[in-house]
């Protein structure tokens, strides 16, 4: 074939093969590489750049990298894009596709299906990486031989960036089971994660082929076929949404179309029959994120006028999990995930609806401690769910301000008050920018306080967040002591019958 020097992509002068692609710089795939990156393009052109860019200067070396760009018939300036940067460098396999796939899947399978290096990872067209994210993840896997391993993810956005997905990179893990890390089948994007090439080979993981959730899917299969993997707080990628993009799929994809590839992933999960409590863990995520955090999303439920269909889609989610052999709500990790469902079961519409539109809208919500243990006041509902347990609560008391020495003072109530990390002060603006500081316990007269030591004058409150940390990874942050009080009053804690439905669903 004959080989072209222009720096300018022209459709007329490339010939397509058989499955209807065209590949610039084939043989560097003869060439041994440590690590393969595979980017899946279409219109990208606003970030493509910044993209290529930083795999270009990794610390790792770019002559070390296989680098495959896979176009999917870009009607933009991204084939141009891709073309020059082929151009100039050989160790980027430049694929074009002759007509559009319609789902980021096809071409990221096209660029497993080329990768010879023992590592591999995806990166979006409109995301980066930090300059040492290949390093530092490739030095993991060669030293403990894991299947797989996760760093950490900031989402930049217009006003600053957060880190999602904590539980990936809260601490330094090696050689561990994945089941025995905490919300581990959450956060499944393509942003820094790092695999064996061969484990997707052997195991026949691919991206399936849906508009939505092609994502989750694959990553639940490769986590679940890891035997171990490892998780640092050191290797860094960045999630775009300075722009968002209303021409993405998943923008266009409306909430039932996500529902329905939900649908689709919680049966290919089924077929797996996995022992029981690691299906538990990752159905989970599906059934109580999924199908109550994200349909039930105030963001679009309460606007609604067709809240029936809602909860037709929600029926649909709790059919699959008929046979499973045990209640998916205890399973649940928020209290009012299992109120909402629990409501929902009992037709109580007008109830959920109400909750959730409370929750959302509340932010002077009162609680209660009995027993040392912290209790949601919903003041519209009446019985069991009058009273919602949370996990923990932390009640700001005082700080203290000297010239010397600050401090601020706060308690601590519920299930992992032996779990406390620290309390973190972290930049809004900038994820990476944080402070982590220690306390004392003490006890007053059986009133057990925490007190840390802090340059409070430093950390305004417009600029820093700040939250107390346990369990590795979760977030509490502080309610005002007006909004608590103690009781030794006795609450119901069963479940009242079923009460007549406030509406009906045909």
């Amino acid at each position: 074939m004959k080989k072209l020097y222009t720096k300018i992509f022209n459709e007329k002068e490339i010939s397509y093969n058989q499955q209807g692609m065209f590949i610039k710089n084939r043989d560097t795939l003869l060439k041994p590489s440590q690590v393969t990156v595979v980017t899946p393009v279409y219109n990208a052109e606003k970030f493509l750049r910044k993209t290529i860019d930083s795999v270009i200067k990794q610390s790792l070396q770019f002559k070390n990298i296989e680098f495959i760009l896979v176009d999917d018939c870009s009607t933009d300036s991204s084939r141009s894009i891709i073309w020059k940067y082929a151009q100039q460098y050989a160790n980027i396999v430049a694929v074009f596709l002759e007509k559009n796939t319609g789902s980021p899947s096809t071409p990221r399978n096209i660029g497993i299906e080329l990768a010879t290096s023992e590592w591999i990872c995806f990166l979006d067209a409109d995301d980066w990486l930090k300059e040492d994210c290949l390093e530092k993840l490739v030095a993991i896997l060669d030293q403990t031989g894991d299947d797989y391993a996760v760093g950490k993810t900031i989402k930049e956005t217009s006003t600053g960036s957060k880190i999602v997905g904590e539980h990936q990179s809260c601490m330094e893990r090696r050689s561990v089971s994945p089941f025995s890390i905490s919300d581990m089948f959450h956060h499944m994007g393509s942003n820094a994660k790092i695999m064996k090439r061969q484990l997707l080979m052997d195991c026949n993981i691919r991206f399936p082929d849906m508009k939505y959730a092609e994502d989750k899917q694959f990553y639940m299969d490769v986590i679940i076929h890891s035997k171990t993997v490892s998780t640092t707080k050191h290797a860094t990628s960045y999630l775009n949404r300075l722009d968002e993009n209303g021409s993405s799929l998943t923008k266009q994809t409306d909430v039932f179309e996500k529902m329905d590839t939900n649908l689709k992933v919680i049966e290919h999960i089924k077929k797996k029959k996995l022992p029981i409590e690691q299906e538990k863990m990752v159905l989970n995520r599906l059934y109580e994120f999924d199908f109550i955090i994200q349909l039930f999303d105030p963001a679009h439920f309460l606007d609604s006028c067709n809240k029936q269909a809602y909860y037709s889609k929600f029926k649909e989610a709790l059919d699959t999990a008929e046979g499973l052999g045990y209640d998916i709500s205890d399973n649940f990790f928020y209290p009012i995930s299992k109120i909402i469902y629990q409501l929902y079961k009992q037709r109580k519409y007008s109830s959920l609806e109400a909750l959730i539109k409370w929750n959302n809208e509340e932010k002077n919500k009162q609680f209660i401690i009995k027993d040392n243990m912290p209790y949601m006041v919903v003041p519209f509902l009446k019985g069991t769910y009058r009273y919602i347990r949370v996990p923990m609560l932390a009640i700001y008391i005082n700080e203290h301000l000297s010239g010397k020495r600050d401090s601020l003072k706060f308690k601590v109530f519920g299930d992992y008050t032996q779990h406390v990390n620290g309390l973190i002060f972290r930049s809004r603006k900038n994820a990476n920018e944080e402070y982590v500081f220690d306390f004392k316990v003490e006890d007053d007269g059986g009133e057990v306080y925490y007190t840390a030591s802090i340059p409070l004058k430093t950390f305004s409150s417009s600029n820093f967040e700040k939250f107390i940390q346990y369990d590795s990874f979760r977030k509490l942050r502080f309610v005002q002591p007006n909004q608590v009080r103690f009781t030794q009053e006795i609450y119901s804690i069963s479940a009242p019958a079923p009460a007549q439905a406030d509406s009906i669903l045909s």
